[in-house]
């Protein structure tokens, strides 16, 4: 297949992601949800839009046509998370437009959905069948992308030594506020952080403020996501936190469906939001620094702080916006 090949049926792919009838969406919705309970409807049609905006054949050509097609495809191997819908698809994309072959072990979280956009591609054209291969081991590939925590990074690094890599570990996103952020701004930032019950590696986990910052003007911005707190797997999270800061005694902020507590740790559980202070904007750019390595991206109201998105766009990710920040199309052209 042709570059251009490649970029309509992609694009092909986005129209009808567009086009999606309701019962059609309705039924991946619960085939998701049966799959991993916190697929929501709702977490569902969030993955969906954001595919559909990697699929703009304007965007895909200039991305895709900077790169050299490889003089032999090669078989790479993905591994994939399914912390939130469709988190692989970035990388099938990557490795499918660049001209290769994948051999996709998917996620037993994620699999219903991204077998069934499989099939819309192979249904757009019959090429990819012959592109897109389900294993279960990445015994013969030539090249693998591999996602996971820390601890199963250092198995895929030792595993893969031998072949090229890309390795991914847990990374977190952070949000910066100023203190003088309207209501609909620090809104914004609550979809940041609770859309996908801050499952993703771009949900914001913790929040700097200034000293003096009242975290009491923070809850009534959030009301919307009040009813994350009927979620089951949410509520059950919530009130186990909850009971293990009240017997030992720690304070924090109730906002009725979150917990916003002070802490110096990066990485919030589920249904905790962490918060610390910053003096100047001197102290803030050295505590970032500090944790750079574990940072997907950094939010913040209009996106004033250097290198960061505006609240609200941290799960509209464009292509190029790769994770940990590695160029996975200059990784696979570098394969030919």
């Amino acid at each position: 297949m042709l570059l251009a090949d490649r970029i309509q049926s992609f694009s092909a792919l986005g129209e009808r992601l567009r086009q999606l009838p309701a019962d059609t969406r309705q039924q991946l919705q619960g085939l998701a949800a049966n799959e991993n309970a916190w697929f929501t409807g709702a977490s569902v049609s969030l993955a969906l839009a954001g595919i559909q905006k990697y699929l703009e054949p304007t965007a895909l050509q200039r991305w895709a046509g900077a790169w050299p097609e490889p003089a032999r495809p090669r078989l790479v191997g993905v591994v994939m998370a399914g912390n939130i819908p469709l988190v692989g698809f970035h990388d099938l994309l990557s490795v499918l437009i660049s001209g290769h072959h994948l051999a996709a072990k998917l996620s037993t979280q994620d699999s219903a959905l991204m077998k069934w956009i499989i099939a819309q591609l192979t249904d757009l054209d019959a090429r990819w069948a012959q592109r897109i291969h389900l294993v279960e081991r990445l015994n013969d590939v030539d090249a693998v992308i591999a996602t996971g925590s820390d601890n199963t990074a250092r198995y895929f690094e030792y595993y893969f030594r031998t072949k090229p890599h890309i390795i991914r570990k847990n990374r977190t996103a952070v949000g910066v506020v100023q203190g003088s952020e309207t209501t609909e701004e620090l809104a914004r930032l609550g979809d940041d952080i609770f859309s996908y019950f801050g499952l993703g590696c771009r949900n914001v986990s913790k929040i700097f403020v200034p000293e003096e910052f009242d975290l009491r003007t923070l809850p009534p911005a959030w009301h919307a996501y009040e009813s994350i707190a009927h979620h089951h797997k949410w509520a059950n999270n919530y009130e186990y936190q909850k009971a293990i800061l009240l017997v030992n005694q720690q304070p924090f902020l109730d906002t009725g469906f979150s917990i916003l507590m002070e802490s110096t740790a990066l990485v919030s559980p589920i249904s905790v939001l962490y918060v610390e202070r910053y003096a100047d904007q001197a102290d803030l750019k050295s505590k970032l620094e500090a944790v750079a390595e574990k940072i997907q991206c950094v939010v913040s109201a209009r996106g004033w702080y250097n290198g960061s998105f505006p609240f609200g766009e941290a799960q509209c990710p464009g292509l190029t916006d790769y994770a940990d920040g590695v160029d996975t199309l200059k990784f696979l052209s570098g394969l030919a």
